[in-house]
C-alpha cells in the first residue's frame, strides 16, 4: 500500500539520499497482510500511537477513492509517525536499522542507524571520498521538505555520520555511485509525485499536515 509512504515520505524523504524514493513507494513498504494484522493486535498494548496513525492513513486512502475528496486537513504527530516505524509496520529499506524523525517549520531532522556495507552490497572502493560510508553508524540528516500542487520537494542541507559532517562532494559521489544506478530520481534535491490525491503536505512543529484534493 502506497498510502503510508506517500505521506510519511515528506517527513522521511531526507533519508532518501541514502535509500531511494522508488523503493519506499513500490518495494512492498508495508508488512504483508498477516503480519500487519499481528502488528495491529500488538499495537493495542505497546504501540497505541502507531494504531492511531494507521487509522488516519486508512482514512486518507479511503478519501482518495472519493469523486470529491474531503479537503479537511489530516494532522499526524511526530510521536505517531515514530511509533509507526518502531512498531514494525513498515519494512525499512535495505541497510536502515532504525529511524527517528523530528519536524519543525518546513525542516526535517532524521536520525538513522545505518549499515553502509549493506547499502553498498559488498562493493568496495579505494576512493577516499567513500571512506566515511562503511560499517554501521549513526547518521543524522537535515533537510527542507514540503509538498504543494501534488508534488513533494526535498533539499538535503547536511548529513553527519557519528557527529562528523559529510563533505558535500563525498555525499554527491556516494549517491551517484550507489544510489542513482537503482534510483535515478534521487539526489541532494529530489522531487516526486505524492499519491492518494495529496495536494499539500506541510512539516510543522513536531507534526505533519496533509490536505487532499
Amino acid at each position: 500500500m502506497k498510502t503510508a509512504w506517500s505521506i510519511v515520505i515528506v517527513l522521511l524523504l531526507c533519508a532518501m539520499v541514502a535509500l531511494g524514493h522508488q523503493q519506499t513507494s513500490s518495494a512492498q513498504p508495508l508488512l504483508p497482510a498477516a503480519a500487519k494484522q499481528n502488528a495491529g493486535s500488538n499495537a493495542g498494548s505497546s504501540h497505541r500511537l502507531a494504531a492511531s496513525l494507521q487509522v488516519k492513513l486508512d482514512r486518507i486512502r479511503q478519501n482518495a477513492e472519493q469523486a470529491h475528496p474531503d479537503q479537511q486537513p489530516t494532522v499526524m504527530s511526530e510521536e505517531e509517525i515514530n511509533d509507526y516505524f518502531a512498531s514494525g509496520r513498515v519494512k525499512l529499506p535495505q541497510g536502515v536499522k532504525k529511524v527517528v524523525l523530528q519536524g519543525h517549520s518546513g525542516i526535517v531532522d532524521a536520525m538513522l542507524h545505518v549499515d553502509f556495507d549493506e547499502i553498498r552490497g559488498g562493493q568496495g572502493s579505494y576512493n577516499p571520498l567513500l571512506s566515511l560510508f562503511s560499517g554501521t553508524h549513526d547518521v543524522a540528516l537535515e533537510a527542507d521538505a514540503a509538498g504543494s500542487g501534488g508534488q513533494g520537494r526535498v533539499h538535503v542541507r547536511t548529513v553527519t555520520i557519528d557527529g562528523i559532517e559529510v563533505p558535500h562532494m563525498a555525499l554527491e559521489y556516494f549517491v551517484e555511485k550507489y544510489i542513482k544506478p537503482k534510483y535515478p530520481n534521487v539526489g541532494i534535491d529530489s522531487q516526486f509525485q505524492m499519491h492518494d490525491r495529496i495536494d499539500v503536505a506541510t512539516v510543522g512543529y513536531h507534526k505533519l499536515t496533509v490536505t487532499q484534493k
